[in-house]
């Protein structure tokens, strides 16, 4: 189930938006704000933001920067319907698409849709050299040769590319490790797939470049190798 940040001010608005979308499918998750959107992301790993560009405590344009600094997930602004240049600069620092208020329920439903459809296109491989994740095909690809995985590794290092730069904590990595039987990845178990990952990515397994552990928290796949 695909689960959207919205980030927007006026309640009234933001609870219509909310029951549109839900009614869809999604998962909305609101918040009001810039101060606090950051952990909101990190936290609830939306598959999808929106965000108003006027925010009662900052800039939306300013909170797109923070962002796309640590994230590449799908974004667009709604944006007042005389402010181009807000549009200009919204896509400018990072934002995928864009609506003017006032809009129609409908035009937000297909602007949404329109965005799943290029994420679902460009998420088929992500490369993050000298490692291809081709997410057709469930494989891990370094140098562009594949690294034998198992079900339970290629979903760890899958989760872990796709939030790459991020802190990911133990509890929530394991709260996305449920196998399609529902059998509990426990911590203990994680830390063994983490150490034969390690074996099977790393130059160094003592010495990991990708995958590092972050102590007393979790781990964090580096942008950089």
């Amino acid at each position: 189930m695909k689960k959207i940040l919205l980030i927007e001010d006026d309640e009234h608005l933001r609870r219509g938006i909310s029951f549109t979308l839900e009614q869809e499918g999604y998962v909305v998750i609101s918040h009001d704000r810039v101060s606090g959107a950051i952990e909101k992301l990190k936290n609830e790993q939306p598959s999808l933001v929106i965000l108003d560009v006027n925010l009662p405590d900052g800039n939306g344009l300013e909170l797109c920067k923070a962002i796309r600094a640590i994230s590449q997930t799908p974004l667009f602004f709604l944006t007042a319907l005389d402010m181009e240049t807000d549009v200009v600069a919204g896509l400018a620092v990072g934002g995928d698409d864009y609506i003017t208020k006032p809009f129609s329920l409908a035009i937000l439903k297909a602007k949404v849709a329109a965005v799943f459809r290029r994420a679902e296109s460009y998420e088929q491989k992500v490369i993050v050299p000298p490692f291809t994740l081709n997410i057709e095909r469930n494989c891990l690809l370094k140098n562009d040769k594949e690294v034998l995985l198992s079900a339970t590794e290629y979903r760890i290092v899958s989760y872990f590319i796709k939030n790459r730069g991020i802190v990911l904590e133990k509890e929530k990595i394991l709260s996305v490790l449920w196998d399609e039987q529902g059998k509990f990845i426990d911590e203990n178990t994680l830390s063994v797939n983490i150490r034969r990952i390690r074996l099977k990515i790393e130059d160094d397994p003592q010495k990991p470049k990708y995958i590092k552990t972050i102590r007393g928290i979790g781990y964090i796949w580096e942008k950089e190798g």
